[in-house]
């Protein structure tokens, strides 16, 4: 089985792909909200993430607010880093597991982990495929802008990431977000067919 990555940057259209992939039967494994999860009270990372961050990044009832603490690690990288420390090791062992649980002679011929920092991650050398997402800037920071957040968080986020040129280059798969819905699913069909016959694999460097 293949073990592919779906990634790219915020608001570049990932979830959208991955919506299209899930409609073709595709197992498509959101890893963004285990990070969400694994903030929760009682679990470990919560309290290492509160004594990194202190108490108050934390609502009336105890739990990690994602707003203040998205506040203050688009903020200050040496922060984002170690918040993406304390998160990614556990996250990516979840998607190893997920991937373990399909690998079956019976079961898939691929698999699709979408996280939109599996580059930043280095979890890419666990995968055989890329696929990366994009479309124009101007696009990227209306969308944002669309969702509610401010020009300067939408630029500190779009900052947090690879460049999206970056990402593109390390790419199996190149799906331009940037035009019409059917556009997309063409593309997304394409690295259906190509992905569902596949040849050999190989690791990303």
């Amino acid at each position: 089985m293949l073990r592919v990555g779906l990634t790219g940057g915020i608001a570049t259209g990932k979830t959208t792909v991955a919506s299209m992939l899930r409609e073709r039967d595709v197992p498509v494994l959101d890893a963004d909200p285990l990070g969400h999860a694994l903030l929760e009270p009682g679990q470990a990372a919560h309290e290492e993430v509160v004594s990194a961050f202190g108490k108050d990044i934390l609502d009336g009832c105890g739990n990690v607010s994602r707003a203040k603490l998205g506040a203050l690690i688009f903020a200050d990288a040496e922060k984002r880093t170690r918040l993406n420390q304390i998160l990614h090791p556990r996250i990516l062992q979840i998607v190893q597991k997920w991937f373990a649980a399909l690998d079956d002679p019976n079961g898939p011929e691929f698999a699709i982990v979408e996280a939109a920092l599996l580059v930043e991650a280095h979890y890419t050398s666990n995968l055989d495929k890329l696929i990366v997402c994009w479309c124009r800037p101007k696009q990227q920071m209306e969308r944002l802008l669309q969702r509610g957040l401010s020009q300067q968080e939408a630029q500190q986020r779009i900052a947090s990431q690879m460049p999206p040129d970056e990402k593109r280059k390390r790419a199996d798969i190149v799906i331009d977000c940037s035009g019409s819905f059917e556009d997309t699913e063409r593309q997304v069909n394409q690295a259906v067919e190509q992905l569902g016959s596949p040849t050999s694999g190989r690791n990303i460097p």
